[in-house]
């Protein structure tokens, strides 16, 4: 049954940067500080472990090289052993977790790295994770794109919970698809806060709440509350010491930084933040009537929609490196799946078609007939 009131955190505290197993250290320490306040769900910002890569603008391509191989080394897993001392913690604290990170591919033959959230559920448990589908920028030479299998929700015992990493906030489809998948609870995950002369490529690390003014963050989480009728945990990495070891004077030159977590209720109402350029655990409780009483105004879901006039078409399928061109399909374990409409319909096997003609005494030509005009 769903809690009609609980309470929502962003840890905006600093990682350990380069160093998983201290960084992981750092994040059981501020779940523990949840649970001892009664929060319900804490977010890490992005790419909490381990740290955001603000060196790569600021050094040599050797030097850059040197570091990517140290940011692989240092990325988690789903199957990480590291991860195993926070499941626990978080089974002790009895507190939903998401958990921005570097992930590493577990594909054989591979290393690409992805900008990740990492969810775990109040028992420890790994739910599930979503990978950034689009790398902003020049992050494109460190993470690669996101699978769109993993833009996904999961229902918990304080609603439905789903997320997406920086600009993904600003991606108006996959926005809606959340939203159509029946989320209530959005967790948005930051690597700062900034101001911008003018343009997205003239960003500087937010000093004061004037940068509000200009930062594209604070009305980019209002807005998305507003139009999705949600609750939304916004959190954002800040760093205070730009030379952590193991890097030169400036290595950590491209900074923005500054925090700017924020908790915002359905109907755009900033309950609490930003919270900028210093550590803490930033909470806020939330009454699910704050959303209630936003859907009987504008219900993106029910009375204010027009699926007639507008809907969304969603592929959620898992690419693999191996296809079956014979067939004209994608190899996916045992499942080969047509492309040319892109939506990954299944292929029905002859000896599966045989199978069912046999138990239901029928024509393998019906059965065959049916089975193509289902994939039509």
């Amino acid at each position: 049954m769903q809690s009609d009131v609980f309470t929502l955190a962003a840890a905006q505290v600093q990682p350990v940067f380069h160093d998983k197993e201290a960084t992981l250290e750092v994040a059981c320490k501020w779940v523990e500080q949840a649970a001892s306040e009664g929060v319900d769900l804490v977010a890490f910002p992005e790419t909490f472990v381990p740290g955001y890569p603000y060196w790569r603008r600021a050094v040599s391509i050797p030097r850059w090289t040197e570091l990517m191989v140290d940011l692989q080394t240092q990325s988690l897993t789903a199957e990480d052993p590291a991860l195993d001392p926070l499941k626990q913690t978080i089974d002790e604290a009895n507190v939903h977790v998401c958990l921005g990170a570097t992930e590493r591919s577990t594909r054989p033959g591979s290393e690409t790295l992805y900008n990740a959230m990492f969810w775990f559920d109040r028992d420890g448990r790994l739910v599930r994770r979503h990978r950034k589908l689009m790398p902003t920028h020049d992050e494109r030479t460190i993470w690669g794109r996101g699978d769109p299998s993993s833009l996904a929700v999961h229902d918990t015992d304080l609603g439905t919970l789903g997320g997406l990493v920086c600009y993904e906030n600003h991606m108006t489809l996959p926005k809606a698809a959340l939203c159509t998948m029946g989320e209530e609870i959005h967790t948005a995950v930051w690597p700062g806060y900034w101001t911008q002369d003018g343009h997205p490529g003239a960003k500087s690390r937010a000093e004061d709440a004037a940068a509000s003014d200009s930062c594209d963050i604070y009305p980019a989480v209002r807005q998305y509350a507003f139009e999705t009728q949600s609750f939304v945990l916004s959190s954002s990495l800040y760093l205070g010491d730009m030379n952590p070891p193991g890097f030169e004077d400036g290595e950590l030159g491209y900074d923005l930084a500054a925090g700017g977590s924020m908790l915002v209720n359905p109907a755009g109402v900033v309950k609490a933040g930003p919270l900028l350029n210093e550590e803490g655990l930033l909470t806020a409780e939330f009454h699910r009537d704050e959303r209630r009483a936003v859907k009987a105004y504008f219900d993106a879901m029910g009375h204010y929609s027009r699926w007639d006039a507008v809907n969304l078409e969603l592929n959620d399928v898992s690419y693999a490196p191996v296809h079956d061109h014979h067939r004209g399909g994608r190899i996916e374990g045992d499942r080969v799946r047509r492309v040319d409409d892109g939506l990954g319909q299944p292929v029905a096997e002859p000896a599966e078609l045989e199978a069912i003609a046999d138990q239901y005494e029928l024509a393998y030509e019906t059965v065959e007939a049916v089975a193509e005009s289902l994939s039509d």
